[in-house]
């Protein structure tokens, strides 16, 4: 038995020789008052199981007739179901894996994070602008708090291949929606700097850099300063453009002072992110702990849906925007409703999210009676009640309708499934990862291009893509992503020794370090990191040979 003192534990209801402890007496006397819930722990009705013990429990989930095999039994059916995976409606209708995968992408969905977003200064946040509470609710969701701070909005979802644009999870929506403002959300990032103090009497001053700076990026990135060196609020501002000037004294200021050539200042302004773009949402100047100035510029975006932005159900249904269709080219019902959202169906028979498809009818059901529909796991609304209460309302009973083309104006031959399902917009947005280049900056030991999009680095071709181009025979175009467009490098070659020859700009030929000017030398074109590799072994005591093949003659320097 394990009986670490941080262990989690739960409480179950004992059973004991197929019957449960817990008597209908034991229930009045809590609705009365007279007991407690500590009282039935101290009269051993419910216990508290560990992870460990309860790999030796039988746990019922709902009373049966025949008791006899299980040990225990569960309170609430529910609360065997974590915070953030008790927001699934009908969980228990879902294969386990997507019940866990919507319990990683909730914590990524866009909500409304904090009442005082106005006045905080995060590094970074989202804010979706109209969050809604969901129509499909569970009773954990009361709980947990998240009616009070909902992360979606209530999509009208047909289940359709329309155009094709959908295929492999991709989903269509509707741009007419977008326009009147489904998921739209707010980037915010604040930039801070300190002016700084050092030893020997200089600082870092906020300013306006002048033009004998060293590192001054031209007056017009300057634009946007006041007198004060700080931007001023609701001033567009894009990548590149400084939000606060800063000079710093030369750089080993002090110690190594006499080294230093120049004396001058540099320029170390805070600007906007390459890429990004955006409104100064705020400013603040204070003090930090030190009695440093401290000053902090919010930013803040507007993001509107766009191609490539990431949506997910609360099923596990993940999936991008493939493409935006006016309302007027969206299918259309018998009463003229047009989906905000078409997820693919193919996107449904092997992942086995029979929850999604529940939550549609009750979403439906929740939308025409102006009620919410309980779909709490083990307890909810169920199926059967969900279709009585849809013919009820006018509608057929497996959530099906009629749909016309919104193209061509004709009936569609099948019937479309149809519902409101609780999207959520992700914070996977195209915006934060696109990426190219074409020349940018490289690393300084190896030459070649630098990595990742924030120091706006190359575009990798890995050892896969190179096997498809050897296997093509396209030589020339492997040499041009291996050698051209990253790490090209000149070098002398010794013919006689091989060694790595250097040019001598004294004497304006290159020079043999064995032979001297006596050396046949030639010229080769290597990649850097190949000239780099020979320098190191050359480090290690190791003489790496070059045997130059038949071309010697043209390479001749």
């Amino acid at each position: 038995m394990n009986c670490d003192g941080g262990r989690l534990r739960r409480p179950v209801l004992i059973i004991e020789n197929g019957e449960l402890k817990l008597k209908p007496e034991h229930i009045k006397k809590l609705s009365s008052g007279e007991w407690s819930w500590s009282d039935l722990i101290s009269n051993g009705i419910v216990e508290y199981l560990d992870g460990d013990e309860e790999e030796n429990a039988l746990v019922a989930i709902n009373p049966e007739e025949d008791m006899s095999k299980y040990t225990h039994m569960e309170i609430i059916p529910s609360v065997m179901i974590g915070a953030v995976a008790s927001i699934i409606p009908y969980a228990e209708h879902n294969q386990s894996p997507r019940n866990i995968y919507e319990a990683a992408m909730a914590k990524q969905s866009l909500g409304f994070p904090a009442a005082n977003y106005r006045f905080r200064m995060d590094s970074r946040g989202h804010l979706l602008i109209y969050p809604e509470r969901p129509l499909v609710i569970t009773r954990g969701m009361e709980l947990n708090g998240y009616l009070r701070r909902p992360t979606g909005q209530n999509a009208i979802v047909a289940l359709l291949t329309y155009t094709g644009y959908n295929m492999e999870d991709a989903v269509i929506l509707n741009k007419s929606a977008i326009e009147r403002g489904m998921y739209r959300s707010v980037f915010y990032r604040t930039y801070e700097t300190e002016q700084m103090r050092y030893p020997g009497g200089e600082e870092d001053r906020i300013e306006i850099p002048s033009a004998e700076v060293r590192g001054y990026k031209g007056p017009e990135s300057y634009a946007h300063l006041d007198e004060d060196g700080i931007v001023s609020p609701e001033v567009f501002v894009s990548g590149g453009e400084v939000l606060i000037g800063k000079t710093s004294p030369p750089r080993f200021y002090g110690v190594y002072t006499e080294t230093v050539v120049s004396s001058a200042r540099r320029d170390s302004s805070i600007t906007v992110r390459r890429g990004e773009k955006g409104i100064v949402d705020n400013v603040v100047i204070t003090e930090t702990n030190e009695g440093y100035k401290l000053v902090k510029v919010k930013v803040r975006e507007l993001r509107i849906p766009e191609l490539g932005d990431k949506f997910a159900s609360r099923h596990g249904q993940k999936g991008v925007m493939g493409m935006m269709i006016p309302m007027v080219d969206m299918p259309f019902t018998e009463d003229g409703i047009t989906p905000d959202i078409i997820v693919n169906p193919h996107a449904l028979p092997s992942r086995m999210t029979v929850g999604q498809l529940l939550e549609s009818m009750a979403g439906k059901v929740a939308a025409l009676r102006g009620v919410m529909i309980d779909a709490t796991p083990f307890e909810g609304v169920t199926e059967e009640e969900l279709r009585d209460l849809l013919i009820r309302s006018g509608f057929r009973w497996d959530g099906k309708e009629v749909m016309y083309s919104g193209l061509t104006g004709r009936k569609l031959e099948a019937d479309v499934f149809i519902g409101v399902v609780y999207y959520q917009k992700l914070h996977h947005m195209v915006a934060d990862k696109i990426h190219a280049r074409a020349r940018g900056p490289v690393q300084i030991l190896t030459r070649q291009p630098t990595e990742g999009r924030s120091r706006e680095g190359g575009l990798r071709l890995g050892e896969m893509e190179r096997d498809v181009l050897i296997a093509h025979g396209a030589a020339a175009l492997l040499r041009e992503r291996l050698v051209e467009s990253s790490d090209k490098y000149t070098m002398y070659v010794c013919e006689d020794c091989g060694m790595i020859a250097w040019y001598d700009t004294n004497k304006g030929k290159p020079v043999c370090p064995i032979h001297g000017d006596k050396g046949r030398i030639a010229r080769v074109t290597v990649p850097y990191a190949f000239k780099l590799l020979l320098q190191e072994l050359m480090s290690l005591g190791i003489y790496p040979r070059i045997e130059l093949g038949d071309l010697i003659e043209e390479r001749r320097a």
